[in-house]
């Protein structure tokens, strides 16, 4: 008994990555892309109009909107891509009101 479990635990191992995929093998139509660009452009994408700054942002946006067409939240949830928000800041380290730097006094 120990070693069927050891064989099943074994199999499903080996299976995980394999069922992992949620992408199909099959290749996209012509007519698909072309269907998801038109679809695109009804949402207000214009491709010609974009440039390489603002190309994400207008795309997702667009993407946003078709999926709140259709009645899908993927474009919103997606973890592929994206832009993160929030910023960054560089510089020197904010001292606190009374501290006295390591070298005071030298």
């Amino acid at each position: 008994m120990n070693s069927l479990i050891k064989a099943v635990a074994v199999a499903l191992v080996i299976a995980a990555p394999v069922a992992s995929f949620a992408q199909s093998n099959q290749p996209v139509t012509r007519a698909q892309v072309r269907a998801e660009l038109v679809q695109l452009e009804k949402a207000g994408y214009n491709p010609s109009a974009s440039d390489n700054t603002t190309y994400p942002v207008q795309l997702q946006a667009a993407e946003a909107r078709v999926a709140a067409q259709n009645g899908t939240a993927q474009a919103a949830t997606s973890d592929v891509g994206g832009v993160a928000n929030g910023a960054s800041q560089s510089g020197r380290p904010e001292v606190a009101a009374g501290a006295k730097s390591i070298y005071f006094g030298r």
